[in-house]
């Protein structure tokens, strides 16, 4: 049963969705842009610390609370984690008020007709009913879409779609995520034939059962605004896909009814060789910048 009071912050609350969710594969990038480098450590039990005390430093950060952050994202070694020996996401909602969603994605699949699908989940409904139990409220899952290719877009669609209906029956509230990268050449062709798939599988699910979209910002201003008035959609969030915090912001501001759920954009002014009062200054000039862009006052504060 999803709860009442996370879903209607997630629904109606001003603000963002902090994503703090990079595994494996990502987190040697992360780490070298907060200032730490392959030679910092030894193996990937000492990387999942030091991404995990970067990830924790964010969380406390007195800017980081519900008022601004309305949700955050998290890699399950971050969920199985703790902040000053709380669970992370008991700390996120009873402490900040944040609503916690974890990323269930094990990565993705070579690159075929334009895209790249999921790799199988076989244990899925074993880790839905482990991070329930946790407190966790809803779910990430990333495909990438390079070209537009119809057929391609068709079956990262069908898939995300096919999977978000095995968490909904898990009593969570799944976010889609088929990104299409900035990169491709034909970005906006391909985000037409996006809406309109995603368009048609929203149609299709049953009354009362509703998702989340987490889409890269739109070549054309407002170009989601069918998605996010439809019925089935609970909020459709951003992705910054590589664009620097000024552009997704800029960006983003542009474009009605989506708030950012934004991860590099995020993180990006913060390094590990600063004070606490100089991390926590920082971060709260990013916050606040993000949260001017989700709530559509154009013009969001520039980084300096």
């Amino acid at each position: 049963m999803v709860d009442a009071k996370m879903l209607n912050k997630i629904t109606s609350a001003p603000g963002f969705i902090a994503a703090l969710d990079q595994s494996g594969g990502s987190t040697p990038g992360a780490l070298r842009l907060y200032g730490v480098s392959e030679t910092d450590y030894n193996g990937d039990d000492e990387m999942y610390r030091l991404i995990h005390a970067m990830r924790v430093r964010i969380m406390k950060a007195p800017a980081f609370s519900g008022d601004k952050v309305i949700g955050a994202i998290l890699f399950e070694r971050t969920m199985d984690g703790d902040v000053d020996g709380q669970a992370v996401p008991t700390f996120l909602w009873e402490k900040r008020g944040v609503v916690p969603f974890l990323k269930i994605d094990k990565g993705l699949l070579d690159e075929q007709n334009g895209v790249q699908l999921m790799k199988p989940m076989p244990d899925l409904d074993a880790l839905l009913i482990r991070g329930r139990e946790k407190g966790i409220f809803g779910t990430k899952m990333r495909s990438v879409i390079a070209h537009a290719d119809k057929a391609g877009i068709a079956a990262v669609v069908k898939q995300q779609f096919e999977v978000a209906r095995q968490i909904i029956g898990q009593g969570l509230v799944p976010i889609v995520e088929p990104e299409v990268s900035i990169k491709s050449p034909t970005k906006a062709e391909a985000e037409a034939i996006l809406r309109d798939e995603i368009a048609a599988e929203l149609d299709k699910l049953p009354s009362g059962e509703k998702v989340m979209l987490k889409l890269t910002i739109p070549t054309v201003d407002d170009f989601y605004a069918p998605l996010v008035a439809h019925n089935a959609v609970v909020r459709v969030v951003a992705l910054s896909g590589g664009y620097s915090t000024i552009d997704a912001c800029d960006k983003l501001s542009r474009n009605h009814g989506m708030i950012a759920s934004f991860s590099r954009a995020l993180a990006e002014q913060l390094r590990v060789s600063m004070s606490d009062a100089e991390f926590n200054t920082s971060i709260a000039k990013t916050i606040e910048q993000i949260y001017a862009a989700s709530v559509n006052k154009v013009g969001a504060i520039a980084a300096e």
